[in-house]
């Protein structure tokens, strides 16, 4: 992070602390770079990417851009502000996250330690309902005969909904099998589902870097620009 901060510009700030200038020279960090959205929805800049239990950004950044202090593109490029709460948790992390919420009063009302992680995967405990919906057409192919919808109800409607199976004819011909069943999830699934969510992300290709830091040490400091112009490093 301390090469980040070294391409910001500097600012005087007046600190209330006597000094030959009456102000300190600090770092400007009111300056803001961002990616354009053009790039980013660029197919071709990026590849996805699935963030694995042992990566943090700076893991990432060094893998990609052969530089652990480039991991600001890997969240910038994400539009992750805050790593602490939009990057996934690995698994004792988790785990730890887990038990701190649900130990409550409103929920487990225990302070021992593994009360809230228990309470959260107790199958009794559900944070929501559902209905699934299966249509099979059995006269397609593998690839695309099996759609699946995942309703959520309420626990009133849960508890009125059977299993059934019934076949219909659409009229081009295919032949239509529809399932329905129900399921709940418990809040430790809940949560995990929620974490995994933030593992899958988008990874700028490494020939696009060097015009990125480029633009950026332009935008957040434009000496770079003539300092560039001059071959002043």
């Amino acid at each position: 992070m301390a090469d980040y901060f070294n391409n910001f510009p500097l600012t005087f700030y007046a600190s209330g602390v006597s000094s030959a200038t009456g102000a300190d020279t600090v770092t400007n960090l009111i300056a803001r770079f961002g990616f354009e959205e053009t790039l980013k929805e660029n197919s071709s800049a990026f590849y996805p990417y699935t963030i694995k239990d042992s990566d943090t950004p700076e893991i990432i950044a060094a893998k990609i851009y052969n530089n652990p202090e480039r991991h600001w593109i890997v969240l910038m490029f994400n539009d992750i502000m805050d790593p602490q709460y939009d990057w996934p948790l690995p698994y004792r992390a988790f785990n730890d996250y887990v038990d701190k919420k649900y130990s409550g009063p409103e929920y487990a009302n225990n302070s021992t330690s593994g009360a809230g992680l228990s309470w959260a995967k107790n199958a009794s405990n559900i944070q929501a309902y559902y209905k699934l919906v299966t249509r099979v057409a059995v006269n397609k192919t593998p690839d695309n005969k099996t759609i699946t919808e995942k309703i959520q109800i309420d626990a009133n409607t849960y508890a009125n909904v059977a299993a059934s199976t019934t076949s219909y004819t659409l009229t081009n011909g295919d032949v239509i099998t529809e399932t329905v069943t129900k399921e709940t999830q418990t809040y430790y699934q809940y949560e995990d589902e929620l974490n995994d969510s933030k593992r899958e992300i988008r990874i700028l290709k490494p020939e696009f870097v060097s015009t990125v830091m480029k633009e950026f040490r332009e935008v957040i400091n434009p000496s770079w620009i003539w300092l560039n112009q001059h071959n002043i490093e």
